[in-house]
């Protein structure tokens, strides 16, 4: 019954603050539990290129008149190339997110009797749901563990309600009963909210928002047979 989906600050918020250090998050939205994370390698860095050499000043020399030849050298004009700067080389920060969903148990009421409980008689009730939802996960290279409990709220469909950490048990350790004055067919309807906690870096901090799942069953109630006896 669990389903993945995977940020350590108010959920929707952007982490940009985050740098060099990871930021975790977890949160409920749409009866989900989300997990977000972000992190950072700092600012960007930029590697200066480095300044163009000055060409070197000339020299200075004697100078003598030139010497007379027969047939005079042909005049040749030299050029010179520009030197052009190197492009910058910039080099950005690597921003790492991600972002994970998960779905808690949806628990099944279950009765005894099964069938055709009996007016004025205990009905032993239970709902199939683990007392604590525990889960490790990893996320960006960082290590989440999520922990959540229930609490109930149990409608018998009479107008009786009553609210509890326990789930119940069936017989013979059963803690959930309830007994109906009047035969007729009756709907439970068991609220079921999750709430908890998660540890990231050795911090536990609470989840933000609720889980709350409903679970529903039908009970037929009739009456004892009667016998009369002379």
């Amino acid at each position: 019954m669990l389903t993945f989906t995977l940020l350590l600050c108010a959920p929707g918020t952007a982490l940009a603050d985050c740098i060099d250090t990871a930021c975790v998050d977890v949160y409920t939205k749409d009866n989900q539990i989300i997990i977000e994370a972000h992190k950072g390698n700092g600012a960007a860095a930029s590697k200066k290129p480095a300044a163009p050499k000055k060409p070197a000043a000339p020299s200075p020399s004697l100078w003598f008149p030139p010497k007379k030849s027969a047939s005079p050298k042909p005049y040749v004009k030299r050029t010179y190339k520009p030197r052009t700067a190197k492009p910058k080389t910039v080099t950005q920060s690597v921003n790492l997110s991600d972002r994970l969903t998960k779905l808690v148990p949806t628990g099944e009421i279950a009765f005894e009797p099964e069938f055709e409980a009996l007016r004025n008689v205990p009905v032993i009730f239970w709902i199939d749901v683990p007392q604590l939802f525990t889960s490790r996960v990893n996320i960006i290279g960082e290590v989440v563990d999520v922990a959540l409990r229930p609490s109930f709220i149990w409608s018998f469909g009479d107008g009786y309600m009553w609210a509890t950490t326990d789930p119940g048990a069936p017989y013979p350790h059963q803690s959930i009963t309830h007994t109906y004055a009047k035969p007729g067919t009756y709907s439970v309807v068991v609220l079921t909210t999750w709430n908890g906690s998660f540890t990231h870096n050795a911090a536990q901090r609470a989840i933000t928002g609720e889980i709350v799942k409903t679970s529903v069953a039908t009970v037929t109630v009739v009456s004892a047979p009667t016998r009369f006896t002379k």
